[in-house]
């Protein structure tokens, strides 16, 4: 099981102490420390069966300032998530063919 985090997020602690708590083993994916990969990232729209637009953190300033109202593509928002990681919702859970985005951190046991 992996877990994409960011320390710097409430929710995503929570998330790495939800699954120590329920003694998972897992792996912590720093993905704002190394960029996902566009391919990584189309590999996790998949197992969350979502759009690249619903993985977005619409809140963001830098989504609201420079690409909120902007007619974009699949792909070209693969891209903007690959360059600007904030931008991705968080925590992701990851495991084999499934994944999940662990707001709450309940949704983390639809994988275990």
């Amino acid at each position: 099981m992996k877990i994409y985090h960011n320390p710097r997020c409430r929710k995503s602690r929570e998330g790495v102490q939800y699954l120590i708590d329920k003694g998972v083993e897992f792996e912590i994916i720093e993905y704002l420390k190394d960029n996902l990969s566009k391919e990584t990232i189309q590999i996790l729209l998949n197992k969350l069966n979502i759009t690249a637009l619903e993985l977005i953190r619409k809140n963001e300033k830098i989504w609201k300032e420079k690409y909120k109202d902007r007619n974009l593509s699949e792909k070209e928002l693969i891209e903007i998530l690959h360059k600007k990681p904030k931008l991705i919702e968080r925590p992701i859970i990851e495991i084999e063919n499934l994944a999940v985005i662990a707001r709450p951190k309940e949704n983390i046991d639809k994988l275990i």
